[in-house]
């Protein structure tokens, strides 16, 4: 058994505008889960926390189960996916536990780290970007990364993250359970466009492309000042903006000229972090301290 062992997986933001429970892009906030002694700055968890759940439900045999920990940047009930993070890092220390080779057993192993993850969390927007990186659409239980070219892949990403909760289970009980057409319409092609712009690195076309009519028209006015920091986001010049996950942060894409002017323009009313699209999905790291 490895005794001692630890990973670390990338923050998410999901929905991504209109790709509403289908796209999803990693972030460079991070959680770091290992088996063992928990170093320095982390914190042991129990059997109940959603990381050793997922490590169980892998079906890692270990009895007993083996000491946790858990370190991480990522806010708690901000959009952010720090659950969907912490069941992927949990059932990804399942799939290493009693591997001879860790990397290699990573990689074979990530579609079944992915589908223990949503088995738990149930946003597969939100795990397979934790899982990959990137950006990705979950399609019909499937994990499709999109391709990020060099423009897009150096942008920063902009989140505004006001100093509330926001339940996701709530935010879905008041969406309508039926849109009207022009509004399906209108986010199939939003959608498409945010796709181009991604596999053709054209951040041009990013303009419009998160504008959105199934879900962030009902979120936005629950989470305050939100809806006036997607619009001064975007007047400062970020290429586009949206409601990350189900709130209460708010999420831009800018380049690097305009970055500053993006982040001066937030609301006082929230903390804003200067991010960037993490390239990479779980991984095995280090153990701090070692």
């Amino acid at each position: 058994m490895n005794d001692a062992i630890a990973v670390r997986v990338p923050a998410s933001s999901a929905n991504l505008g209109a790709g509403f429970d289908v796209l999803g892009m990693a972030l460079d906030l991070h959680l770091d889960v290992g088996i063992g002694d928990a170093p320095a700055a982390a914190r042991s968890i129990d059997r109940h926390h959603p990381t050793s759940r997922a490590f169980a439900s892998f079906g890692a045999t270990t009895e007993p189960t083996p000491p946790m920990w858990v370190h991480t940047s990522i806010p708690m009930g901000r959009g952010l996916g720090f659950s969907g993070a912490a069941r992927v890092g949990g059932a990804a220390l399942g799939a290493l536990v009693h591997a001879e080779d860790p990397d290699a057993a990573l990689v074979a192993a990530r579609d079944g780290v992915l589908d223990v993850a949503v088995a738990l969390e149930g946003h597969g927007d939100n795990a397979a970007a934790s899982v990959f990186g990137g950006v990705v659409a979950w399609i019909d239980g499937r994990a499709i990364p999109l391709r990020v070219g060099p423009k897009l892949a150096s942008a920063s990403v902009v989140v505004w993250i006001p100093d509330l909760a926001t339940s996701t289970d709530r935010s879905r009980s008041i969406l309508p359970d039926a849109v009207a057409r022009a509004d399906a319409v209108h986010n199939l092609g939003r959608m498409a466009q945010f796709v181009l712009a991604i596999e053709h690195d054209d951040p041009s076309l990013l303009a419009g492309a998160t504008d959105d009519r199934l879900h962030q028209a009902v979120r936005l006015p629950e989470v305050p000042g939100a809806a006036a920091a997607l619009d001064a986001g975007i007047a400062a010049g970020a290429w586009c903006g949206w409601l990350s996950g189900s709130g209460p942060t708010v999420a831009f894409l800018a380049d690097a000229i305009t970055v500053e002017a993006v982040i001066a323009s937030l609301p006082e009313t929230g903390h804003v972090k200067h991010l960037h699209i993490a390239d990479r999905g779980v991984h095995l790291i280090p153990i701090p301290g070692r």
